[in-house]
């Protein structure tokens, strides 16, 4: 029980440093005069990646031995694109039914074509990168790490070119008041670089007691480390790209509804999995692969709808829902271990 109360705690530490760090580092981006792009679809879709993708790094470097902590590492690594590509567009398609009588295009999401198409089709070649890794024998080892790299430089070029290419950011309402500041608008960069500093010593504080607490539930319980982080990990770390999407939704700004998703998928998706390849020996199960899979599928299904129609409706993020409900069967039926 102690140790489901240390888990729980964790993960309120998580998001709330999460929710520091994004109103900090959307009060950078201001201070350094980043475009609008780049603070939205990158500062911002990391920002609120952040509690995910902390979880596999101090479960790799400081989990109880390194067979467990690499199981919660590789599981959170891989869960994260799952959820985005499928729980998550879910939950904004739900959004999208819910608010579809105050909405002036009912079930389309108008969200920027060429900006989720990038996201999408990016997202699907180093994904696949990944994934391809996780069946290179350990000998290979160079090999992995040579993929790693170009997946950490696919990445920065597309930052590059997400800058150079502005999206188009559909709110022009003020930022919220920095939370350190709250008196003093606009803050000063030396306050807002404190309260980015502190929330992220809060998230490493909450990653590091959800890996303790996870592997002793895990040994408690006899399920294995990977079934635990796959699951509960994603769910509760994207909270901040769910809650996000449904109130963008609700106001109709489809574009950062659906781009904070997708620029989170294509983080999650080459830059973390990058770590995890150089870290660990990262040997991926069939379980795994059918995890990555679902992700890869569901997204290529969203791409597929997106360049069809030049758009996509609800009922499309909708189905995206199925490919989780298959995961979980997976995960009753013990092919997920």
């Amino acid at each position: 029980m102690s140790d489901i109360v240390i888990l729980l705690i964790s993960l309120g530490i998580i998001l709330a440093g999460a929710e520091i760090f994004v109103n900090g580092v959307e009060w950078l981006g201001q201070k350094l005069n980043l475009s609008e792009g780049a603070v939205g679809s990158v500062l911002a879709a990391v920002g609120t990646a952040l509690p995910e993708t902390i979880i596999p790094i101090i479960a790799i470097l400081f989990g109880n031995g390194g067979g467990a902590g690499h199981e919660i590492g590789i599981g959170a690594i891989l869960g994260a694109p799952l959820m985005l590509s499928t729980l998550a567009m879910f939950v904004t398609g739900a959004a999208v039914v819910v608010f579809r009588g105050r909405r002036i295009h009912g079930y389309r999401v108008r969200a920027d074509f060429s900006s989720m198409s990038r996201d999408l089709s990016f997202f699907l070649v180093v994904f696949v990168l990944a994934l391809g890794c996780g069946l290179i024998p350990e000998s290979l080892k160079a090999l992995k790490v040579i993929i790693a790299l170009l997946m950490v430089g696919l990445y920065v070029w597309y930052v590059i070119a997400m800058v150079s290419q502005e999206r188009d950011i559909e709110s022009d309402e003020q930022l919220p008041a920095c939370y350190f500041a709250k008196k003093h608008c606009p803050p000063s960069l030396g306050i807002v670089l404190v309260q980015v500093l502190c929330a992220l010593l809060l998230i490493v504080l909450g990653a590091n007691m959800f890996v303790n607490s996870i592997t002793e539930l895990a040994q408690l319980y006899a399920v294995p480390a990977f079934v635990l982080a796959i699951i509960i990990a994603p769910i509760a770390t994207e909270l901040p790209e769910k809650f996000n999407s449904i109130i963008w939704i609700s106001r109709e700004k489809d574009t950062l509804a659906l781009g904070n998703i997708t620029g989170a998928m294509v983080f999650q998706g080459s830059v973390i999995p990058a770590l995890g390849i150089m870290m660990t020996e990262w040997r991926l199960n069939s379980g795994a692969l059918l995890s990555g899979s679902l992700a890869l599928v569901s997204a290529a299904f969203l791409l597929w709808q997106l360049r069809r129609r030049a758009y996509i409706s609800g009922v499309s993020l909708l189905f995206s829902g199925l490919f989780y409900v298959v995961f979980i069967v997976a995960v009753m039926q013990g092919v997920v271990r």
